[in-house]
């Protein structure tokens, strides 16, 4: 029997007309070539050198070679028939130190932009997908309010070189990661375990974002957007106070800390009591949030699971953060350290993520409820890990991906049959990639790579969802019927 997303697919009218399907990477898991053609540390460089921060002492240093194999890896992508590719700019490759712009760095993305548009695939391009320069995080980093002008010049220089044929700019990938994770948790690079710079970190990449879509637009850039890494907070029990407030406070921290202050231009009143002690009214200047607000043309969303929360101690769950290393680590919920999760009973991915399809769905629904100046969506990244192989037949048969896949385009197709306004579905990963603390030891990819030989092979995965794009665009595509 056919599965629903391929039915759906091919049902009159299921996708918007120029719905975009396509897949993601990030320069830093993905490029190697780490200290080639003028490159210098990004803060996960150096991360990657403090003894238990990446599981099995793995690093950066070749990921998996697309800086050398770019042209190869779109051919693949165009066996795939992807729309689109997003891709970011290494901040540590297009100004090394962050001193000046580095020509031989950004003639790669050059080179990858006119591959993409000779192949009929449209660039998305990412400016910050969490890789620092080193030089700037040891003058504080995102603590350091001047790295959000920092950022603004690294802009900059990327829109002079590309802006002529890149028309999609996403400012800032998941915040929450490169702050909470990275400067509070110490899961991420740089791997800090200071509250109080997390909160400022926060509050510096959303001025360095604001900043840069004022910048760019006034440079002429059309198409300008960040993703945020958003989840449904659901009380394990609604009627108990405990769990409601723990769910607000896990709410505050993962979605409305981010989102508000974009699309409302101010943070919520629970936020900053909650924060508070951190010092967050202490970094917000005069004209700020102005800045932060100034309108969007469209917020990635990007969802992995979606998580039951409680206020009361719990053994079983997890919130998915705790990383692949030995290093010792913090929460990322500050002040909220004592939020559980506790587990659903449903099947988890290789990360000990929950699977729950529908709640993605629900997050596309609540956005369009709850923000009025809400832009057109798009989903960024959506995907899965588990630990496939390669098969005696040569093949990667991954039929969990490939569910895990089908099911969130399906609950997509449901949010746009229900008004939300989505355009478009990037799966997470196009390859098998370096997974931040995880290192190689989890696969994201629809295309596996060999870590020894670096050989690309499309999974199962990779194909179906091959078939889902050749099967919407035909049906889009397709004349009407003729009346009678």
């Amino acid at each position: 029997m056919p599965h629903r997303a391929f039915e759906t697919a091919q049902d009159h009218g299921t996708w918007p007309e120029g719905f975009l399907w396509g897949s993601a990477t990030a320069a830093a898991q993905v490029e190697g070539a780490s200290h080639d053609g003028g490159k210098e540390d990004s803060v996960w460089d150096a991360f990657a050198r403090i003894p238990g921060a990446i599981a099995n002492g793995d690093n950066l240093r070749d990921a998996v070679q697309h800086y050398d194999r770019m042209p190869e890896d779109v051919r693949i992508m165009k066996e795939l028939g992807l729309g689109s590719y997003r891709f970011s700019t290494s901040w540590a490759r297009v100004r090394p130190g962050d001193r000046a712009a580095n020509a031989t760095g950004l003639d790669f993305y050059s080179r990858l932009v006119d591959e993409l548009l000779d192949a009929g695939i449209l660039p998305w391009l990412t400016l910050y997908h969490w890789d620092l320069p080193q030089a700037l995080e040891e003058k504080g980093g995102w603590a350091n309010r001047d790295t959000a002008h920092r950022f603004v010049e690294y802009a900059n220089n990327v829109y002079s070189a590309l802006g002529d044929r890149v028309q999609h700019w996403t400012t800032f990938n998941e915040p929450f990661c490169s702050s909470l994770l990275g400067y509070a948790a110490g899961v991420h690079a740089p791997g800090r375990q200071e509250p109080r710079a997390a909160v400022a970190a926060i509050h510096h990449q959303h001025l360095a974002h604001g900043l840069a879509v004022n910048e760019l637009r006034s440079r002429g850039a059309q198409h300008l957007g960040i993703t945020l890494n958003l989840s449904n907070s659901i009380p394990r029990d609604p009627s108990d106070p405990v769990d409601l407030d723990a769910a607000r406070r896990f709410d505050s921290l993962q979605n409305r800390v981010f989102i508000d202050p974009i699309l409302r231009g101010a943070y919520p009143e629970d936020t900053l009591a909650d924060l508070e002690q951190f010092g967050i009214r202490d970094v917000i200047q005069p004209g700020d949030l102005q800045i932060i607000g100034t309108p969007l043309d469209f917020l990635g969303v990007n969802h992995y699971h979606d998580d039951l929360v409680s206020g009361h101690p719990e053994d079983e769950g997890s919130d998915g953060h705790s990383g692949g290393a030995d290093r010792p680590t913090s929460s990322c919920w500050i002040g909220s350290e004592d939020i559980t999760f506790p587990s659903r009973g449903l099947p988890r991915t290789a990360m000990n993520w929950e699977v729950n399809p529908d709640g993605l769905r629900k997050l596309l629904l609540r956005l369009g409820e709850e923000y009025p100046t809400l832009p057109p969506l798009y989903i960024t990244e959506n995907g899965a890990a588990y630990d496939d192989v390669v098969s005696s037949d040569g093949a990667v048969h991954d039929p969990e991906r490939t569910q895990f896949v089908l099911d969130h385009i399906a609950s997509v197709k449901d949010a746009i049959d229900q008004g939300a306004d989505v355009r478009g579905y990037f799966v997470w990963s196009l390859l098998d990639n370096f997974e931040w603390s995880w290192g190689y030891g989890k696969r994201f990819g629809i295309v596996r790579v060999d870590y020894d030989s670096f050989q690309r092979t499309i999974k199962d995965s990779g194909h179906a969802y091959a078939g889902v794009i050749a099967s919407a665009s035909k049906r889009m595509h397709s004349p009407a019927p003729a009346s009678a």
